[in-house]
């Protein structure tokens, strides 16, 4: 048997269903062919962990399993003969086992990394900017200035691992020199980002390679059965549907599941904040069954947005990483990023959406949803290849623009029209201008939050310091939080940390309210207790709290939606 009729009887495989041991002979086949090129074994790589995550049947899984442990050999191999396996820096086949991970990772992934993973240094030879380097590097370096401020091609790397101490890593090195600055850890970070370095990661057998990354979770789903398709999924019935059994995990498991996301996605090239920053105390899991299991996760107070709460999710299926999840949320507003691995848009994406849309109502309270331009197609060529708009068109969510909208009309009207149709690329970016929106138990109608975005209040508050305050941010801070203490009738003096930042933060905001010092003093109290719990265990109570303000949400939604919010 050819190699491309044995890859392509792999691929046919993850469709076979009922499978009648055909999957099994096609994997079979698989793990005795000889791959000569990075481009076909990619394609094996992704067939096989497709059926890992959702295999037919118990022999499937551990087939497919067994296959995929010999990868990290076939690329040594491969790379013994100088074959090309330039396929894997591309995103959609990134993170498989033997090959190597080299991006600008942020301060604190590096951090983390050099931690953690031995494997892990500073391409000091790939740099776009070079002069960057001598900028950031002379303060830890002595007389790295005689060269770097005069010389052209400066061998930064020479220099730092010369000033490098015997045994040490440079990367790590540096990175311990940064973290005693007298900076805050976001100085820190951004003097560090400004840099730059680009940063390797042999991957090898790391347990946070896509090929060999599992964790423990609920007893194997098999289905001999054909996957759940979008059509199958009543999507609001299960996102409006009753609470999912959730588990709060230890400070240990928290933090375990937080390493595997920050592991997992950076194999794939990709930082998350709320993963980077995640707070393990915060974190659950939920098990809303076919193999599946979502992690949850809040963020630690003192790296928490301005206003919006964050939380995060990773989405796993028979033990494999499918999906990830970001969810900001203002009152009972949140705006949801979604995103599955290239390898199983083919699997039961819709349900697994819904299901993670369920947990956030649960956990955070949320009732309305809001999804980006870009998750549709807006500077997103690949969601307009993909039709991405239709994902989420079909389960309910409708544009807040009403040209938008009347767009939209006259696609489905042609989609019913005429079988085959498919929308115009040109079609599908006029579409993508506005955010789309959806709303537990409401019908497809207009609502408060459907001009609304947060954009337009920070852009209120940066339009008053240019108009009031000659452009001083420090300014317009000082004097906004003490205006928004006398109207609350309220001392922050003692106020420390990330409840004096919560504070300050939200008094830009607070002083654009006209009426704000005429509220009732129960109403001001109840801010009160808004702006601590900002800072408090869980961002979860802190929109339990906003969401019965009603008065702040009127305040809020009236100049937020003020601006060009989403329209382009």
């Amino acid at each position: 048997m050819t190699l491309e009729r044995v890859l392509a009887g792999l691929e046919r495989a993850k469709a076979l269903r009922p499978s009648r041991g055909r999957a099994e002979k096609a994997i079979a086949a698989a793990g005795r062919a000889r791959v000569p090129d990075g481009a076909r074994l990619a394609r094996l790589h992704e067939a096989l962990l497709f059926l890992r995550a959702y295999p037919q049947n118990r022999r499937v899984l551990a087939m497919s399993q067994k296959v995929l442990e010999t990868i990290a050999g076939e690329i040594e191999r491969l790379e013994e003969r100088d074959t090309d396996l330039s396929i894997f820096d591309e995103l959609e086949y990134a993170g498989v086992a033997g090959t190597t991970v080299a991006t600008e990772f942020s301060y604190d992934i590096a951090r983390w990394l050099t931690a953690r993973i031995p494997a892990v240094e500073a391409s000091w030879e790939v740099h776009d900017q070079p002069d960057r380097l001598g900028e950031g590097l002379a303060r830890f370096v002595p007389l790295l200035e005689e060269e770097a401020l005069a010389d052209a091609a400066v061998p930064h790397g020479v220099w730092l691992k010369a000033a490098t101490p015997p045994g040490r890593r440079d990367l790590s090195w540096l990175l311990e020199r940064f973290g005693s600055l007298p900076l805050s850890p976001r100085e820190r970070a951004e003097l560090f980002d400004a840099l730059a370095i680009v940063v390797s990661w042999r991957l090898g057998r790391s347990r946070y390679s896509r090929t060999l990354l599992r964790v423990p979770g609920p007893r194997p789903f098999f289905s001999d059965r054909p996957l759940l398709a979008r059509r199958d999924v009543d999507f609001g019935a299960i996102v409006g549907g009753p609470p999912l059994p959730i588990r709060r995990l230890s400070r240990r498991e928290g933090e375990r599941m937080l390493d595997v996301a920050r592991g997992t996605t950076a194999a794939r090239y990709r930082e998350f904040y709320g993963f980077t920053h995640g707070d393990a105390s915060t974190a659950l899991a939920a098990r809303p069954g076919r193999g599946t299991e979502i992690f949850f996760f809040g963020v630690v107070p003192e790296r928490r947005l301005p206003l919006r709460a964050t939380h995060t999710a990773m989405v796993f299926v028979n033990g494999v990483a499918v999906a990830y999840y970001e969810g900001l949320s203002l009152f009972e507003r949140m705006e949801a990023g979604f995103n599955i691995y290239y390898t199983f848009r083919e699997g039961e994406s819709a349900w697994i959406y819904a299901q993670v849309l369920r947990l956030c109502r649960q956990v955070a309270g949320v009732t309305s949803f809001s999804v980006d331009p870009y998750q549709i197609g807006f500077h997103n060529p690949e969601a307009i290849e993909s039709g991405a708009f239709w994902f989420y068109r079909k389960f309910g969510f409708r544009p807040t623009d009403p040209k938008v909208a009347r767009i939209v009309a006259a696609e489905e009207e042609r989609v019913a029209a005429r079988p085959g149709y498919r929308t115009p690329q040109r079609t599908l970016r006029r579409i993508a201008t506005c955010n789309l929106l959806y709303e537990v138990g409401r019908r497809p109608a207009k609502s408060g939050w459907d001009r609304f975005h947060i954009r337009n209040l920070g852009l209120a508050v940066d339009r008053r310091m240019a108009r009031r305050f000659g452009g001083d941010a420090q300014r317009i801070q000082r004097v906004s939080s003490e205006r928004v203490a006398r109207a609350l009738e309220v001392s922050t003096r003692r106020w420390r940390g990330a409840d004096r930042e919560a504070f300050e933060n939200w008094a830009l905001v607070l002083d654009l309210i006209p009426d704000l010092a005429a509220w009732s003093r129960k109403e001001k109290e109840a801010l009160v207790g808004i702006l601590r719990a900002k800072a408090g265990r869980d961002e979860a109570s802190y929109l339990r709290l906003l969401r019965r303000h009603v008065r702040l949400r009127a305040a809020l939604l009236r100049l937020g939606s003020r601006g060009p919010g989403y329209n382009v």
